[in-house]
């Protein structure tokens, strides 16, 4: 896990300057906004699930500090094809990661070894919520929430 305790990675530098999956789907089946008042990051999050309950298309827009938008940017990219189970529990496994420094076995596949870039938030407690943001604005779609997602939700 060494390696993780950088926090600015390459991918984590890449991801800000290049986010994947930027924009807007509409329509969309699920869709939640996500607020840091900490350091003013903000999302909109819009994703479409399937009939078989698997994510289909994943898209975000918004801005905030450089990872918040890796951080959402990475998790658009695993989203895709999973199903509303698999990414409520990839949302578990970053939480795991970013706030406690634990990695799980979720993230050993090597679909989500990317995801391990997040590790290096978890030695600046400050940066913590700016990480989670996406995955607590994820499981407020999935949820169907409205009003903006708060940052101290445990995922």
């Amino acid at each position: 896990m060494s390696q993780n305790l950088v926090l600015y990675q390459e991918i984590i530098l890449d991801h800000n300057r290049h986010p994947r999956n930027f924009g807007h789907l509409d329509p969309c089946t699920h869709h939640a906004q996500g607020f840091n008042p900490l350091c003013g990051d903000k999302i909109l999050l819009t994703l479409n699930v399937d009939q078989d309950g698997r994510i289909s298309d994943v898209a975000f827009e918004g801005s905030g500090c450089a990872i918040s938008v890796a951080s959402t940017s990475l998790m658009t990219e695993a989203l895709r094809g999973l199903t509303t189970d698999e990414a409520r529990a990839l949302a578990g496994s970053i939480h795991d990661l970013v706030v406690e420094g634990r990695e799980t076995a979720f993230l050993e596949q090597e679909a989500y070894a990317r995801l391990k870039a997040l590790g290096g938030v978890h030695e600046y407690p400050a940066r913590v919520k700016c990480a989670t943001l996406a995955w607590q604005t994820l499981r407020a779609a999935l949820e169907g929430r409205t009003g903006d997602v708060s940052t101290d939700l445990r995922l």
